[in-house]
């Protein structure tokens, strides 16, 4: 579907944008570091507590040495009440209504606000696309960049 998003024009010119209305999706689960600026992103079909748990999974064994702390929201394919977490993750929760607070929410927006307003004619050129655009324009500076929170900083470089 697109996503409709603002546009420069003219003073006075209404924008016209090319607009597809259909319900095919695909999801991305991304982890961000605001200190090194190191990513780990992961394609899904769909969001199970299941594939949640195999994307920890995925993420524990990238960079098996580090301890790593996901922030999580209160999304229902977020209870691993069945699940064996990764020992080297920890899933902190934060507040309902908080999403400043998880830096991927950021990244998202960024990732987003390139996304609008463009129409794909399928799922495998929306793929390409996303694939094109985390290859080149994720990295480790405009991860730290996008994500840095002076709070998150702070307790880190503190205890470490």
């Amino acid at each position: 579907m697109t996503h409709i998003g603002r546009c420069l024009t003219s003073r006075g010119i209404k924008p016209v944008v090319k607009y597809q209305h259909a319900f095919k999706n695909t999801y991305l689960y991304g982890s961000f570091s605001p200190i090194d600026g190191d990513s780990f992103i992961y394609e899904i079909e769909g969001t199970t507590s299941e594939i949640f748990y195999k994307y920890l999974v995925a993420f524990s064994e990238y960079r098996p040495n580090e301890f790593k702390v996901i922030f999580i929201d209160n999304a229902g394919f977020h209870s691993l009440k069945n699940y064996n977490i990764p020992p080297n993750i920890y899933l902190l929760r934060i507040p309902p209504y908080s999403p400043e607070l998880n830096p991927s929410e950021k990244m998202w927006a960024f990732i987003k606000s390139f996304y609008k307003n463009k129409v794909f004619e399928d799922m495998h050129s929306l793929k390409q696309w996303l694939h094109h655009f985390i290859l080149n324009s994720i990295n480790n500076e405009n991860v730290k960049s996008i994500t840095k929170n002076s709070l998150f900083l702070n307790a880190f470089y503190s205890a470490f």
